[in-house]
């Protein structure tokens, strides 16, 4: 992004107490290599650059090799005002890089095994969430692939007792049913796409035949509070717990120059619509108009924050 946070004119635009919550976010940081460049991004860490954006307190839990790239990435979050203090080093393994191959609608991802992410340090994950006193923890499964993150997840896990939201992201090879029903028992708030929704009922043998009674299954078996379940550009909807039917949003039109990180723009904004307690219809439609703009620029977050400033003004007018 080319202003610093301090020039950033959304920082006034959400009150002190939302921006007060701090949120941890646990899991990868990472380089999208595209075809033409490379762009830094992972899910927590793109969803910790835009709540850093909209004003609030993101503390990312991660580990970067001893790199040109993690010294990139260590530079970019110092210039936007993101706490580094969760960030761990690792003198034996790379920073972690996703090759990104383009393709006709969409985009494939080629996840490179045995990164830095992989061996976050579970003692240094444990005291980093005890000193945050976070308001909400998010974490995903790619993170879980290596079992040093894994068991430094459960120790974030038992040093908190805030919401969890769970973004799932299923990659393959990269994930296991036991690593999905750890993730699915931990979640308060479950995001997931529809075809994550349909993958899961397979996996764990749901007794529901529509995307609704799959949702309800998920709440019951799990005692997860909320599912969210995007669909690309057909929008999103939701189940909660003691919802008679789900709560929906359309979706819209948008000029796609990518789909990286949409999903990650998705979450930012259901994560800010919970803090700043949005109604559930509100936050929905927000957030999907927030991921349709996030399709229109190259890569998942974007280069200025002007970006950022119609959704402000809208939100808070």
């Amino acid at each position: 992004m080319s202003q610093h946070r301090e020039e950033n004119e959304t920082d006034t635009l959400f009150p002190d107490t939302i921006a007060d919550k701090p949120v941890l976010l646990f899991g990868e940081i990472l380089a999208d290599m595209f075809p033409e460049r490379s762009v830094l991004g992972g899910a927590p860490f793109n969803v910790a650059r835009h709540l850093a954006a909209f004003g609030l307190s993101p503390l990312l839990v991660s580990r970067l090799g001893e790199d040109a790239l993690a010294g990139q990435i260590r530079s970019l979050m110092a210039t936007e005002g993101m706490d580094t203090a969760g960030i761990q080093a690792d003198p034996g393994r790379p920073t972690g890089r996703v090759r990104v191959h383009m393709e006709e609608g969409g985009h494939r991802f080629e996840i490179l095994p045995e990164q830095a992410y992989d061996h976050i340090d579970p003692a240094q994950a444990r005291a980093a969430a005890a000193s945050a006193n976070p308001s909400l923890v998010y974490f995903g499964s790619l993170c879980q692939r290596g079992d040093v993150s894994r068991a430094a997840l459960r120790e974030i896990l038992a040093a908190t007792s805030c919401p969890r939201f769970v973004d799932l992201n299923l990659r393959e090879p990269w994930y296991s049913e036991d690593v999905i029903r750890f993730t699915l028992h931990g979640a308060d708030i479950l995001k997931i796409n529809n075809d994550e929704l349909a993958t899961l009922a397979v996996m764990l043998g749901l007794s529901a035949e529509t995307p609704e009674e799959r949702a309800r299954a998920l709440l019951r078996d799990f005692s997860i509070s909320r599912v969210i379940v995007t669909c690309a550009g057909k929008g999103a909807w939701q189940m909660a717990t003691g919802d008679e039917s789900s709560i929906g949003v359309p979706g819209r039109q948008a000029c796609v120059v990518d789909t990286v990180g949409a999903g990650d723009g998705f979450a930012s904004v259901c994560i800010l619509g919970m803090l700043a307690d949005w109604e559930p219809a509100l936050t929905l439609d927000r957030a999907d108009a927030f991921a349709a703009a996030v399709c229109g620029i190259r890569g998942a977050v974007p280069d200025d924050d002007a970006f950022y400033l119609p959704f402000f003004k809208e939100w808070t007018s």
